[in-house]
């Protein structure tokens, strides 16, 4: 034990700052940013998974961890969307999703922003063409924010939520 604490005391502090994203992320319409505005301090978010993989809900989860530490810029994720500012969806929407994809649209208070997440979320992805699979979410719900990848790394996540969260004059 005491080898591990003087190797640690040597060793130093080792995290640093968060790696910037590879890709530019999608210009933000003003429109929504403006509605974005009671939001400035602090983002709830509530997660829907349409029916997707999991990578991106793997990449959410991410956020939270010492790395990325969302909590740090006021980005809570909750657990009920009578909760949320923000839904965050991922996947296409498949059959067995929609009616409680539309759902948690009704429940979440105005005024919502809709975010899509992953290629599955805008365009299907992968999954376009099954027989499973409605359609994008946009199709469904007005989408406010889309964040390209497959899925999108921790990275790009915080700076697409970042800014739609900056100060606009």
């Amino acid at each position: 034990m005491f080898r591990i604490i003087k190797k640690s005391l040597k060793t130093g502090v080792v995290t640093g700052q968060y790696p910037e994203s590879e890709r530019p992320s999608e210009p933000i319409n003003p429109a929504v940013t403006k509605r974005a505005k009671p939001f400035r301090r602090s983002l709830a978010i509530r997660e829907v998974d349409t029916g997707s993989c999991n990578a991106c809900e793997m990449e959410m989860n991410a956020l939270l961890n010492p790395v990325y530490d969302a909590e740090r810029f006021g980005i809570h994720i909750v657990a009920s969307p009578r909760h949320a500012d923000a839904l965050v969806v991922t996947g296409p929407v498949t059959v067995n999703m929609e009616r409680a994809m539309k759902d948690v649209h009704k429940q979440t208070p105005d005024p919502k922003i809709v975010i899509a997440l992953g290629d599955c979320a805008i365009n299907c992805g992968i999954f376009k063409g099954s027989y499973a699979v409605t359609g994008p979410v946009e199709r469904h719900i007005p989408v406010d924010v889309r964040i390209p990848g497959c899925p999108p790394r921790p990275a790009e996540i915080l700076e697409a939520l970042s800014e739609l969260r900056k100060e606009r004059p």
